[in-house]
């Protein structure tokens, strides 16, 4: 009976060290998902300070760019793309598809801007806008900030990916509910530069 008693007490011991060895590896899941999903948010906000930037950079160059109209139309198409794009991540950060779709909608703004700043360096008195040159410097210097936020964002996804693949945790990850993370990278290597800006 004693003997019984010992096997008994060594199964339940070993049944408590296995549970709570699985609510750790639960537990730090959660904390690095929670800390992706935090820095994304950063990047929210310094793409929300340039979505916001654009309407007036467009109304300030809109005076100038008479005859390019299409251009600042494609603009603002493209910001209000890439915002709703950015909502739908900030929903959920974990949701690969819709960070896709985000690459794809900055992407397109990049091109939108690229091609605006192109337009107005045709323009002198455009250029020489006190407006339009501090809008460009805050562009800029969101531009920065957005990069050093990604940058970030990739490192936690990173270390979030890493921890759910290596053993242990991948025995159990995706029965949690802990699925991969989707780096935010731009593919093609000619879209990666920000869209240059220097009206200086």
């Amino acid at each position: 009976m004693t003997t019984s008693l010992l096997v008994l007490g060594a199964l339940l011991i070993a049944a408590i060290v296995f549970v709570l060895w699985i609510v750790g590896i639960y537990n730090s899941l959660v904390a690095l998902r929670n800390r992706f999903k935090n820095a994304f948010s950063q990047i929210e906000v310094q793409l929300k300070r340039r979505y916001d930037l654009i309407p007036n950079l467009v109304e300030t160059a809109k005076g100038y760019l008479k005859h390019e109209r299409e251009t600042l139309e494609a603009v603002i198409k493209a910001r209000n793309i890439a915002l709703a794009a950015s909502q739908s991540v900030a929903a959920n950060p974990a949701d690969a598809t819709s960070m896709k779709g985000l690459v794809a909608a900055e992407t397109g703004l990049a091109g939108a801007l690229s091609r605006l700043m192109v337009v107005a360096e045709q323009y002198p008195e455009l250029k020489a806008n006190q407006n339009m040159l501090q809008l460009t410097e805050e562009l800029t210097s969101t531009e920065n900030k957005i990069a050093f936020a990604r940058q970030a964002y990739n490192d936690s996804v990173m270390t979030y990916n890493t921890a759910r693949e290596i053993f242990p945790a991948v025995a159990f990850a995706g029965a949690m509910g802990f699925q991969p993370a989707e780096l935010f990278r731009i593919e093609d290597a000619a879209e990666r530069t920000a869209p240059k800006v220097n009206f200086g």
